[in-house]
């Protein structure tokens, strides 16, 4: 059981936060359950604090009642979806089979047409924001999707500006989201400007998860990317790499270290991780101190040696080379949600 201490919410905020999280058969349950998790929390901290605003949040579907999920677990739905006036948040869940959900659930691309605009948040998750580009409601705007079917997206809804990179995007009341767990940075996103970084951060806390995960907006991380390959010499060199980044960390030191040669080391290590060791290295480096940035207010040249730059002003033109910000302009951006 989570240690509840009372907190103080810098939001003025006083009145409760509606959220809507649209479900129809064949949703992703994660993209259901884990914003649901959130906001749960997120109401024990308010209650312990004794914040007179709370999360209400409900179920909605096409009929009411119990909605089966792309696996066996089931959800019910607390309200029909031509009886709900969206106010205040409205998140969509995706389906694994997005087009068979399209050509299923009409009325939620006209529910979607009709009601984006009465939301102070309208959002999609995953593959849901295929719901809101059939609605026309992304045109000449960016959106984001899970990873696997944004190169689809594109191609079925041409003048949505794509970007397949990023967890989630804001397009003026309109949010778009990538793959499943994406969901909980989303929501998680939402208690920050509701209520503040602290309840979110003990929230994420509470969760054993990062308020921003490692490496900010990409779907795609140094430490995912290294678990994706099998042979285990490999892997003992990747766990190395991310426990020893202040080192200066040589192509030919981690071969001496693996009992190979460069050459060798090399070719294997760009094949089974997908990257070759230098670049891999420097993107470990930034997704460390990406975290540092946004978790910690350590000075960016003390952030710069932790993590293995030989000066903060290689890491500042790395992260122009990465992200098109200095490292003080990804705090300033990432650092809160609002």
């Amino acid at each position: 059981m989570p240690d509840i201490r009372p907190c103080a919410p810098e939001s003025a905020i006083t009145t409760s936060r509606k959220v809507h999280i649209v479900i129809y058969p064949g949703f992703k349950c994660m993209e259901a359950v884990g914003p649901v998790n959130v906001f749960t929390a997120a109401n024990r901290y308010l209650a312990a604090a004794s914040h007179p605003a709370r999360y209400e949040v409900e179920l909605v579907a096409p009929t009411l009642g119990p909605v089966q999920s792309e696996s066996f677990l089931t959800l019910t739905a607390q309200r029909a979806l031509d009886a709900c006036i969206p106010e205040d948040t409205v998140m969509i869940a995706g389906a694994l089979e997005i087009e068979d959900a399209l050509r299923q659930n009409p009325q939620i691309v006209n529910w979607c047409r009709r009601n984006a605009a009465r939301a102070t948040r309208f959002a999609s998750l995953c593959t849901g924001t295929f719901f809101l580009a059939e609605a026309g409601l992304l045109d000449e705007r960016r959106a984001t999707t899970h990873w696997s079917v944004a190169a689809r997206l594109q191609q079925s809804y041409p003048d949505v500006r794509v970007e397949a990179d990023a967890i989630f995007l804001r397009e003026d009341n309109l949010y778009t989201s990538a793959g499943v767990t994406a969901a909980i940075d989303l929501a998680l996103a939402f208690v920050e400007q509701d209520f503040g970084r602290d309840l979110a951060l003990s929230v994420a806390r509470d969760m054993v998860i990062y308020l921003k995960r490692p490496g900010g907006q990409s779907q795609f991380s140094a430490v995912l990317t290294g678990q994706a390959q099998v042979r285990s010499g490999i892997a003992d060199i990747r766990t190395w790499i991310h426990a020893n980044l202040e080192r200066k960390l040589q192509t030919g030191d981690l071969a001496q270290r693996a009992g190979m040669s460069e050459r060798n080391f090399s070719r294997q290590f760009t094949r089974d991780v997908g990257q070759n060791p230098s670049d891999y290295v420097m993107n470990a480096r930034c997704e460390r101190a990406t975290t540092l940035l946004l978790e910690t207010g350590l000075p960016v040249k003390t952030i710069a040696h932790r993590v293995g730059f030989s000066s903060d002003d290689q890491m500042r033109k790395v992260f122009n080379r990465k992200f098109s910000l200095t490292p003080r302009e990804y705090r300033e951006r990432f650092s809160t949600a609002a």
